[in-house]
């Protein structure tokens, strides 16, 4: 039988399940990886089911958000991390040493392997050939203590690259085309597999970039093949022996295929306040620019480091702009100092920030008020950059560029008018290679004393799935919600160990009263439910997103639709994900309203759909649910921790 990529390396991998369309299957991870965001939850979870060594081939865990550390928290966080990497085998990545996605694709990623992260970019390995995967940190923790992960057998959409990219248009300009076609939402349950001519043209890098920013669109995840270019890129990593050869067969079928010729590609950007609004650049504009971000896990490789060196070398940053850049990791500094490109960057007038997430989570570089700001990030939800009234754009880093020198949104392809032309940046043949931020474990060592801060309590135990839920529909929000909205990230961040504190800022920026009415209603003994529309759920792979809604006493989310990894957090939280049968039945429902969903497991033993009655309208209408019969069981048990105690 004729396989494309995403079938060879999941045939391989499947342990649990039939390999059919929609099907749940469980896989087998090979590799793991956490940031300190959702490790520390995810680590917790891990040491509450017992297991003394991480049965993955290789986990690693990484400190590249919270780094901006004020106050003890953080550091508490990551002292924490460090020894449980010690006691159950784990490599820890020190602050410093860059953000994971960038780092495990220069040393880690394996053609053909699995890859599990408690991020949602962990897609990024996919530009390498790996089958990698975002999911909340329960879902790592269950997989490093040697589980199955879980997901529907995908569709396979192919995108078909023709052509070759003009000067100045760039591999960020490919996904942000990608959004253009496919937008943010409708693409749950599917897999982007590149191929064509054209991927010839594209680096380790470009290709990283593009399934990086493929998590925009709600897909599982995203896979170039593995080739000679993937085998140059591991040469230069003095890697060469992870390299095997990973490719489509000759006529292997595919649910859609999408042609995009490179050729015919324009600098783009997404505008506020979502991935998915796309423009040409021309289109948007010479408006002021603010602020200039140049980093993020989406471009923050040697390659687009030097494009800018390149650009900005002789120029000056205009007088009216701030500039930032954060490379991506400890060994694209090292390298961009080694050929010069360092010294250009800092003398254009940039401010060298850490090799870490930073001003893409909102924990830094937040822009003055009503800014316009440029950067070359994967998300501009509202509120993000950490300044409610800015207006954040995507871009390339040669937009980003062109905008430093310039000080006005501009077209990279215009900088030609003044004399600068196109830096066509190669790979090098051979990187410089410093491993010593890594602490490797020699193996498990139970005698390590695990280090647990003030800030640090223990992951808050969820409850049997009632047969009746009955409560108040506490919020009723719009389309497009995303786990921005629902938890923010910023400086609320460093209270991710502590669930009870993070809660408080639950629905912050939709509705800053939500805490308290939850909380009323939940001590009370009544159930909060949530109403959502289209695409509940977007964006970060965070399961505080269901595990702080879950402690102030959320039972069930209605919604028209959810994204992936935020219905599977929500079950791993015991919160029952439903869907209108009929989307015209959200407009009958409004905050405050009582509702009653009755007879929950006789409709999980039926299959049949759940009756939700609107106590307070005097109507009833009909709620579905997209649930195998593992989660059916995780729910009825009261999440995932749960249901494994009871298995065990």
């Amino acid at each position: 039988m004729k396989q494309n990529i995403v079938e060879k390396i999941l045939s391989e991998h499947i342990i649990e399940g039939k390999p059919e369309k929609g099907a749940e299957v469980g896989i087998r991870i090979d590799q793991t990886l956490t940031q300190d965001a959702t490790g520390t939850m995810a680590y917790l979870q891990f040491e509450a089911m017992g297991v003394p060594k991480v049965k993955t081939e290789l986990s690693v865990s990484y400190v590249d958000h919270n780094t901006v550390q004020i106050g003890f928290e953080n550091a508490d966080d990551h002292k924490y991390l460090q020894t449980v990497a010690a006691k159950y085998g784990i490599v820890y990545s020190r602050a410093g040493n860059g953000i994971c996605h960038q780092v495990q694709l220069e040393r880690f990623g394996k053609p053909g392997k699995t890859l599990l992260g408690s991020d949602s970019h962990t897609p990024t390995g996919g530009g390498i050939g790996m089958m990698a995967i975002g999911a909340g940190g329960l879902d790592v923790a269950v997989a490093m203590a040697g589980g199955a992960f879980f997901l529907n057998y995908p569709k396979v959409i192919k995108i078909n690259l023709t052509g070759k990219l003009q000067s100045w248009v760039a591999a960020k300009d490919v996904i942000l085309k990608v959004l253009e076609i496919f937008t943010t939402k409708g693409n749950v349950g599917c897999v982007f597999e590149y191929s064509g001519e054209g991927i010839k043209t594209l680096s380790v890098p470009e290709r990283a970039t593009i399934t990086n920013m493929g998590a925009e669109c709600g897909v599982t995840t995203s896979v170039f093949p593995s080739d000679e270019i993937t085998k140059e890129f591991l040469k230069a990593q003095d890697r060469e022996n992870d390299w095997v050869e990973l490719i489509a067969d000759e006529n292997a079928e595919y649910d859609q295929i999408v042609d995009i010729n490179l050729s015919e590609l324009v600098p783009m950007a997404s505008t506020p306040h979502s991935p998915g609004n796309i423009s040409t650049v021309k289109e948007i504009g010479e408006i002021n620019v603010d602020q200039v971000c140049i980093g993020s896990c989406t471009n923050s490789s040697y390659k687009d480091m030097m494009t800018v060196a390149n650009i900005l070398k002789g120029q000056k940053l205009h007088s009216n702009t701030s500039f930032v850049v954060a490379p991506g990791s400890k060994q694209v500094i090292e390298n961009i100092i080694n050929d010069g490109g360092f010294k250009d960057i800092v003398s254009a007038g940039a401010r060298i920030a850490e090799s870490a997430c930073g001003f893409c989570i909102g924990n830094s570089q937040s822009p003055k008020t009503d800014a316009v700001s440029l950067r070359t990030s994967n998300r501009n939800f509202y509120g993000r950059s950490g300044t409610k009234s800015a207006n954040a754009y995507l871009v390339s880093p040669e937009t980003a560029a062109a905008a430093v020198i310039t000080g006005k949104f501009t077209d990279p392809r215009d900088l030609e008018k003044i004399g600068i032309k196109y830096p066509d940046v190669k790979m090098p043949a051979k990187f410089y290679i410093d491993d010593s931020m890594f602490i490797f474990p020699k193996d498990a060592n139970e005698d390590v004393e695990i280090y647990r801060g003030p800030n640090i309590g223990d992951p808050p135990a969820s409850e049997p799935l009632k047969d009746t839920i009955s409560g108040t529909v506490t919020l009723k929000v719009k389309d497009k919600i995303t786990t921005d909205h629902i938890i923010p990230a910023g400086s609320k961040m460093k209270y991710r160990s502590n669930v009870p504190k993070y809660s408080e800022f639950l629905f912050e920026i939709v509705d800053s009263t939500f805490h308290d009415r939850a909380k009323e209603i939940r001590d009370s003994g009544k159930d909060n439910i949530i109403v959502a529309g289209l695409s509940y759920g977007q964006g970060s792979s965070r399961e505080h997103a269901a595990l702080c809604p879950m402690f102030m006493g959320v039972k069930a989310v209605l919604a028209k639709s959810m994204e992936r990894i935020h219905n599977a957090n929500l079950i791993n939280f015991g919160i029952l994900p439903l869907n209108f049968k009929d989307e015209k039945d959200y407009d009958g429902i409004d905050q405050t309203d009582e509702l009653e969903i009755a007879d929950i497991k006789a409709a999980f033993l039926s299959s049949k759909n759940i009756i939700v009655k609107n106590r307070s309208k005097g109507t009833q209408f009909e709620a579905t649910y997209d649930l195998s019969d593992r989660q059916k069981e995780i729910l009825l048990a009261g999440g995932t921790l749960a249901f494994m105690k009871k298995k065990a």
